[in-house]
Parts: C-alpha cells; sequence; structure tokens
C-alpha cells in the first residue's frame, strides 16, 4: 500500500472491533482524514495516548481501500494533557473540535489556513494564554470567517453606511451582519453596543478587548445563534459552555 507523511491533530476518535479506533484528524497537507489506528485499544499499544483528541502528531499513513491504516505516530505537541486536566479548557477545545470537524466536510482537501487556526487555538488553551470561553468563541467565528462567513459590523449590510455604534445596534443573523434603524428587515434583533463590540473582537481575535472584560450572556448566544445558521445545525459543545 502507498505511504504518506503527514502531521495532523486528532478530531475525535471511535472504537472499531475489539482492539482497534478510527481516528479523525485534520492534517496540515491532506485535510481531513480518517485512519484505522490496529491495536490502540489495547493495554500495550505501540500508539499509547498519542492518538486521543487533541493531540498533534506526527504520522505515517498506509493508502487503504477503504480506511487508511496508521503504521506509526509521533508526539509532536502533547495538547491534551493540560486541556483534559481544566473542565472550562476541556469543554472548549471540544466546541473547536467539534466546529472544524463539521466545517471541514470532504476528505483529502487541504486547509492550509484552517489548520494553522486549529492549532494557534489548541496551544492557547493548552498554554492558558486567555479565557477558555473566549478562545473557544473567537476559534468558532474565525473559523467560519476563514469558510466565507465572516459577519459585517461596520456599516449597514443593506445600504452600506457606516451604522452608529454608540445606541442600541440591529444586527441581522440571515441577512450576514449589522442595520442602520432605516433599512433593517423584520428579523434584524436590536444588541447592545458593548455585545456588537465583543462580537467583532471575537471575529478579530482581538485580545486586548477580549482579555479586558469577560464575554456577555448575549454576546455567547450570539456566537450559537451564527454558528447554527450558517453550519446549518448547533455546535452541542457550546452548549456546555453556557
Amino acid at each position: 500500500m502507498p505511504l504518506y507523511r503527514d502531521e495532523g491533530v486528532v478530531l475525535r476518535t471511535a472504537k472499531l472491533g475489539e482492539a482497534d479506533r478510527i481516528i479523525t484528524m485534520l492534517t496540515r497537507g491532506h485535510g481531513k482524514i480518517r485512519a484505522v489506528a490496529k491495536g490502540a485499544r489495547r493495554v500495550k499499544s505501540r500508539f499509547g495516548a498519542r492518538l486521543e483528541p487533541f493531540m498533534r502528531v506526527d504520522v505515517l499513513i498506509a493508502t487503504g481501500r477503504t480506511l487508511d491504516v496508521v503504521s506509526q505516530a509521533e508526539s509532536i505537541a502533547a495538547y491534551a494533557a493540560p486541556i483534559a486536566v481544566d473542565y472550562d479548557a476541556y469543554t472548549a477545545a471540544s466546541v473547536v473540535a467539534e466546529t472544524i470537524d463539521r466545517l471541514v466536510a470532504a476528505e483529502h482537501e487541504r486547509v492550509p489556513a484552517q489548520y494553522q487556526l486549529l492549532i494557534g487555538a489548541l496551544h492557547a488553551l493548552a498554554k492558558g494564554a486567555h479565557r477558555p470561553q473566549a478562545i473557544g468563541d473567537s476559534y468558532v467565528m474565525r473559523a467560519l470567517a476563514l469558510a466565507g462567513w465572516a459577519p459585517r459590523l461596520g456599516s449597514c449590510v443593506v445600504c452600506g453606511e457606516p451604522v452608529e455604534t454608540s445606541t442600541a445596534i440591529y444586527c441581522s443573523i440571515a441577512a450576514g451582519g449589522v442595520m442602520c434603524a432605516a433599512d433593517r428587515t423584520p428579523e434584524a434583533r436590536k444588541y447592545d453596543p458593548a455585545t456588537i463590540r465583543q462580537f467583532a473582537a471575537l471575529v478579530r481575535g482581538d485580545w486586548g478587548v477580549l482579555d479586558a472584560e469577560a464575554l456577555t450572556g448575549e454576546t455567547r448566544r450570539l456566537v450559537e445563534e451564527w454558528s447554527e445558521y450558517y453550519m446549518e445545525r448547533p455546535i452541542r459543545s457550546l452548549r456546555l459552555l453556557d
């Protein structure tokens, strides 16, 4: 069987038979792949804990007819260990993994920008660089932006004029951003300026803003509703952070 080598992050695992696992990874050079790790569930497995969720690994993979097969795996960054002992970090990492697993539907299609964003988020969670909730929510919005669903927050999506930010702001998820009072559509909702400011900071990854204050419940609901609308299904892990 042809072999290929790549580095990747384990997103999730599933049991296969009595001792094997199916590993879903996002890799740098081959996009999302699913591969069998034979004997991974045995106590004396040569893979050990290297093929657990949130681990960044160097893998040698054999191409198979239905599923590829992991031949070797070496750890690059053990993000899982520090994340697993912190509940908030673990739930945020679960949001990250679930988001990218759903965003990247096709296998073996390179998504280098998404891969870089993924390892940046897991590294920040492992190091405790920022509040876990903010890292998770910012990752969701930035991953969606890379996929083409960035919100327009500086000017009205209808008329294009700048939107006044000192008073309540209308925002329509379906229309893709904020609206002025004159052109707002019926489904647009009114938000506090602080909510839109935090929401914009999540999209930009502006940690000067995000580290200064905890996210409001309204901001977090907006992230959840935005992601559910554009991904056409809820991110279940987001609800664990509520």
